[in-house]
């Protein structure tokens, strides 16, 4: 694979989206061919399971469901969209990947690292980003962005403290392997963020 992969982490609220387009944007002006994509969703088949997973009610699935149906659709975005894409040359910007599920379904919902990472290995053959970027922000900012939006779907609407739960996994997870991942203060302006993440991106750029 010629291409970078690189995915953005973290909880409600925390300016994915945002960054995502902000990444895209400066990338494709250095003249990076640039796919940016999401999870669940980014292929056919995973936007079909991502429906599934992001309406209903919070009981809706048990944490096993939520990680098997994950995993079905990391897969069919991995097969389709994500290693075609890496194999052109293109950087592919990802909003979540398995370290959601590790965050979500295993913190959150009691389910090992160890199995999460046995289904991604699978499913996904075990791809890993080139870089992630955990994007951190205070509580009372989530909560202020997540209602300026217009509130969150199934996943952003479980309780307060499976949402503390996973904050600290993604922090846990992010200083357990440096040399994958940058924790990025986000509770400064878009324009502060984006530049703090091209930055750390600087070694790779033409």
């Amino acid at each position: 694979m010629t291409g970078r992969f690189i995915t953005l982490e973290g909880g409600e609220g925390v300016g994915k989206s945002t960054q995502i387009r902000a990444m895209a944007t400066l990338l494709e002006a250095r003249g990076i061919d640039v796919v940016a994509t999401r999870e669940p969703g980014g292929s056919a088949g995973a936007e079909a399971i991502r429906t599934l997973l992001m309406e209903g009610s919070d009981d809706r699935w048990n944490a096993r469901s939520e990680a098997l149906l994950f995993a079905a659709a990391r897969a069919d975005h991995v097969a389709r969209t994500i290693r075609p894409a890496l194999a052109l040359g293109a950087w592919v910007i990802c909003d979540r990947y398995v370290d959601s599920s590790r965050a979500y379904q295993g913190s959150g919902g009691g389910i090992t690292d160890a199995d999460l990472l046995a289904l991604h290995a699978v499913g996904s053959e075990g791809l890993l980003p080139d870089r992630t970027f955990l994007l951190t922000v205070s509580p009372e900012e989530a909560a202020r962005r997540v209602t300026e939006r217009g509130g969150s779907d199934r996943m952003g609407n479980k309780p307060a403290d499976y949402q503390a739960r996973l904050a600290a996994r993604f922090v846990e997870m992010a200083k357990a392997e440096p040399e994958r991942w940058r924790i990025i203060d986000a509770d400064v302006s878009a324009d502060e963020v984006a530049a703090a993440i091209l930055a750390e991106l600087e070694d790779w750029l033409p």
